[in-house]
C-alpha cells in the first residue's frame, strides 16, 4: 500500500516514465501519509492503442490512479491528488500541437481485506 498505476499513450516519446514514477514516489513519501518509502509500489504501462474524444486532432493523456487503504479524509484526498497533478505538470516538456490531458484519480481499498507479506526483508 499504496499502489500507483500510471498509464500514458505512445505518442508522448518525451515522457520518460522511470523518472515519473520516481517522481511521484517521491511525492508520496513527502506527504507524510506512508510509513515507509518501500510500501509504495507504483508502475507505468505505455498506451499503443487509444483514442481521445472523436476529433481527428493528435490528443494524448496521462492517467494516474493511486489506490490507497480506506480511512482518509477528502481533505487529505484531495492534498495527495493535487500533488500529483502537480507532479505529471512538471515531468516533461509537452508536444506543440498535442492536445495532453493529466489527470489523477485516488480510489480507497478496503482496509478490512486487504492483506500483505514482505518476503525477504
Amino acid at each position: 500500500m499504496p499502489h500507483l498505476h500510471m498509464e500514458y499513450t505512445a505518442n508522448l516519446p518525451q515522457l520518460n516514465a522511470d523518472v515519473a514514477l520516481i517522481r511521484l514516489n517521491n511525492t508520496l513519501v513527502g506527504s507524510g501519509q506512508f510509513a515507509a518509502e518501500f510500501d509504495i509500489k507504483s508502475r507505468a504501462v505505455k498506451v499503443e492503442t487509444f483514442k481521445v474524444g472523436t476529433a481527428m486532432a493528435e490528443r494524448a493523456f496521462v492517467y494516474v490512479k493511486l489506490a490507497l487503504l480506506s480511512g482518509r479524509s477528502p481533505q487529505i484526498k484531495k492534498q495527495l491528488s493535487e500533488s500529483l497533478l502537480a507532479v505529471l505538470q512538471e515531468l516533461c516538456e509537452w508536444p506543440a500541437g498535442v492536445e495532453v490531458q493529466l489527470c489523477v484519480e485516488l480510489v480507497d481499498m478496503d482496509r478490512e481485506s486487504y492483506s500483505k507479506t514482505a518476503i525477504g526483508v
